[in-house]
């Protein structure tokens, strides 16, 4: 039977871990815009690969479902890159919240039910997750275990506890780890693994304009500080999620990788510690 690798948003990140680990594999590629998964399915078939695209919205289950039908009638689903989202700079905090939080909920459950013993997956999620202070054993335990479609009603997640949109995005990329964690366990007893990376300043489009925008005087200073002294490259971040979902990485599940150049270490401890 066909292994089928599902790509899930059709960035540079999501490109890069799809290239080392789909040889010989059929990838299905999906984003929430048909030109940028046909933009991206062409390099991809360019390069050798076996692709085919979709549209997903991550934000709507029904959506969700129906990509993961698509991945089926393909084949085994034997690995599943999710690495779709919006940023602080991109959306409302509602908008943030209903696709990083409840969207990446849904791509786990839904692909849980399915994935192939022996797969394996990666959800990307941010060093933003590593900003947020410490929260409480239960805010943990309700970010990670609570029914998907109650997630939203938690009273965390109200417009009065979210002061805005990088706070949404901060608690919606540690809520991802957490419900990695959980669904790890529930991904376990298909013989499957699944694991959380959370990335610093990767050059990819997007990070270009928010470094011309209004962050990015912040984002600069958050480079420069750092022990790396420089952004990451989508390639760096495929490196890592190679490792994850192959052979190497059997023994690795229900974890968060934090590659970040040493920006969250200056944050909590070194010059970027607030004052």
């Amino acid at each position: 039977m066909t292994n089928v690798i599902v790509v899930i948003g059709a960035g540079s990140i999501g490109q890069a871990i799809v290239r080392r680990v789909s040889a010989g594999k059929h990838v299905l590629l999906a984003d929430i815009r048909q030109e940028n998964a046909e933009a991206a399915a062409k390099v991809l078939f360019d390069a050798g690969f076996n692709v085919s695209t979709a549209v997903v919205d991550v934000s709507s289950r029904t959506s969700v479902h129906a990509l993961v039908e698509a991945a089926t009638r393909l084949g085994e689903v034997s690995g599943v890159i999710h690495a779709a989202g919006v940023s602080p700079s991109q959306a409302s905090p509602e908008t943030i919240l209903k696709v990083d939080l409840y969207g990446t909920a849904v791509v786990l459950e839904e692909f849980g039910n399915v994935i192939a013993r022996g797969g394996s997956g990666v959800v990307i999620a941010s060093q933003s997750g590593h900003r947020l202070g410490p929260l409480s054993s239960e805010q943990n335990a309700i970010l990670a275990t609570t029914p998907v479609e109650e997630l939203l009603s938690l009273p965390m997640l109200q417009p009065d506890q979210i002061k805005d949109s990088l706070n949404a995005y901060q608690i919606s990329k540690r809520g991802n780890s957490l419900r990695v964690m959980a669904e790890a366990v529930r991904w376990g007893k298909r013989g499957a693994r699944v694991n959380t990376i959370s990335p610093g300043i990767i050059i990819t489009p997007l990070a270009n304009d928010e470094l011309k925008g209004p962050r990015g005087p912040g984002y600069r200073r958050m480079i420069e500080i750092s022990a790396a002294g420089r952004a990451g490259t989508p390639d760096e971040v495929g490196t890592v999620g190679a490792l994850l979902m192959g052979p190497d990485g059997a023994f690795i599940t229900g974890s968060d990788f934090l590659m970040d150049g040493g920006v969250t270490a200056a944050f909590w401890f070194g010059d970027l510690a607030p004052k």
